[in-house]
């Protein structure tokens, strides 16, 4: 049996929230177009892993909760939509060029663990998104820089 892997997924609060995810449950983690973070998604994410649900772009960018890989991979639907957003006209039904996998909420913190925040913790300091010039909406994290993200919001 596989280890269990941990992630951070980025989202816009203003986008999509943790408490949006809390009011879901589960969630397509559409609209991903950038080829690294896709093929985490496609060829390392199993269901059961891990998610820091990281809020970006905001007032106080940081973790907001936790969340859990609940899907297989399966090609991101708006892809093919010709007036969305995330159309790509490359991509085909028979070849779809963006995969995703659905996110499911696990908890919520009761205060987000601000990036500062993360910034000043020595058991952090290689945690890939505390790299400068780094954008990736998808990261992996280690199980020690998950539990200690977990280990801020008690």
């Amino acid at each position: 049996m596989k280890t269990k892997q941990y992630w951070l997924m980025k989202s816009e609060p203003d986008e999509y929230s943790i408490d949006d995810l809390k009011r879901d449950t589960r969630v397509p983690w559409f609209g991903v177009r950038n080829y690294l973070a896709r093929n985490y998604m496609r060829d390392q994410m199993k269901i059961g892993d891990l998610v820091l649900f990281y809020h970006s772009s905001c007032k106080v960018p940081g973790v907001a909760g936790i969340g859990k890989v609940a899907s297989a991979p399966y090609p991101d639907r708006t892809q093919f939509e010709k007036k969305g957003k995330y159309y790509d006209a490359k991509a085909t039904r028979e070849h779809p060029r963006w995969i995703l996998v659905d996110v499911r909420y696990v908890e919520a913190f009761s205060r987000t663990i601000p990036l500062s925040a993360l910034r000043e913790i020595k058991a952090l300091k290689s945690m890939v998104i505390l790299r400068p010039g780094n954008r990736l909406s998808i990261t992996p994290v280690t199980k020690e820089e998950f539990e200690t993200v977990k280990g801020l919001a008690t």
